[in-house]
């Protein structure tokens, strides 16, 4: 047998051995990750009750924007022959979702806070039910974004490039969609919602923001906006801003939980890259225009323009 196959075979059988020592050591691991989860001080949801499923939000998300904006992201065509055949079979698969998710919300804020029944299940279903009927409601306004992203922005070709792939728009959608099961007090899934949008976006909007008609976020990467911002109609912002809270102390989750934390952008407002504007007090009066890279944390009158005075360069 030639020199260079036995050779072969050898470090094979060398590799076969020492990956099995390795395998062996798995239950010993496993049983210590086991042990682990009885651990009161770490984080583990081991129980007969589902968590929610951040995959199943996913699939929310996506089902909702087939009717949201229908025959844009779906694979099978849409006409006026089939439209009510689809729309009625997509609503009837989200209602399925959105009542099954929503109940795992609720269920599992009961258990874990040993919360009085709630009736769960039949609130799942009369919520799921409640914000379908808001989704004409929800198309009306996330319309108006559109347009004026369209009328606001010389490199949009067409309004259909803007659905299909403006982060700005699709971070939007979803916040319009959340921010209504956020009225609706449910639990958890909104906030679901709203990450898995900043996890591809970069736009971190908290669904609790209540944000007007013909909103535009331009390019979007790196924008925050916090749980008790008010936004009026007809505001711009760009990438970079940050409408958040002032500095909080050690306790401020208890403290400040539910209060007004974050500014109120008035309307006809344009905030442009880098500012940061913080503090539930902080008012931006309506048409006025903030400059790039300020930082506020007053309010400021109507009609005005704050702007930083022109950095000097030095070159060396």
């Amino acid at each position: 047998m030639d020199k260079s196959i036995k050779e072969s075979q050898h470090t094979c059988k060398t590799d076969v051995e020492s990956l099995s020592q390795y395998r062996e050591k798995l239950p010993g691991i496993v049983e210590n990750i086991i042990e682990n989860c009885d651990d009161s001080q770490c984080f583990t949801h081991v129980d007969y009750e589902p968590i929610p499923s951040e995959g199943y939000v996913v699939d929310i998300i996506n089902k909702l924007r087939e009717i949201l904006f229908p025959g844009y992201f779906t694979r099978e065509k849409i006409d006026p022959v089939n439209l009510k055949y689809n729309i009625g079979q997509s609503v009837s698969i989200l209602f399925g979702m959105l009542s099954e998710q929503i109940t795992h919300n609720m269920r599992h804020d009961c258990f874990r806070y040993d919360l009085p029944c709630r009736e769960c299940e039949a609130q799942g279903q009369k919520i799921a039910l409640d914000f379908l009927k808001s989704i004409p409601s929800i198309r009306k306004t996330l319309a108006t974004d559109v347009r004026a992203i369209y009328d606001g922005d010389p490199a949009a070709n067409s309004y259909d490039e803007i659905i299909f792939s403006y982060p700005g728009m699709f971070a939007i959608t979803v916040h319009r969609a959340a921010h209504e099961l956020f009225e609706f007090q449910v639990p958890l899934l909104p906030r679901i919602m709203t990450e898995h949008a900043h996890s591809l976006t970069g736009i971190d909007i908290h669904p609790g923001a209540e944000i007007g008609e013909s909103f535009v976020i331009d390019h979007g990467t790196g924008v925050v906006i916090g749980e008790t911002t008010v936004i009026g109609k007809n505001v711009r912002i760009y990438q970079g801003v940050t409408l958040g809270a002032l500095s909080l102390p050690k306790d401020a989750g208890e403290r400040l939980r539910g209060k007004k934390r974050h500014p109120t952008i008035e309307n006809d407002v344009i905030i442009y890259s880098g500012a940061t504007i913080l503090g539930g007090d902080t008012v931006i009066g309506a048409r006025s225009v903030i400059g790039g890279n300020v930082w506020i944390t007053e309010s400021v009158p109507p009609d005005t323009k704050v702007i930083m005075e022109t950095p000097k360069l030095i070159y060396k």
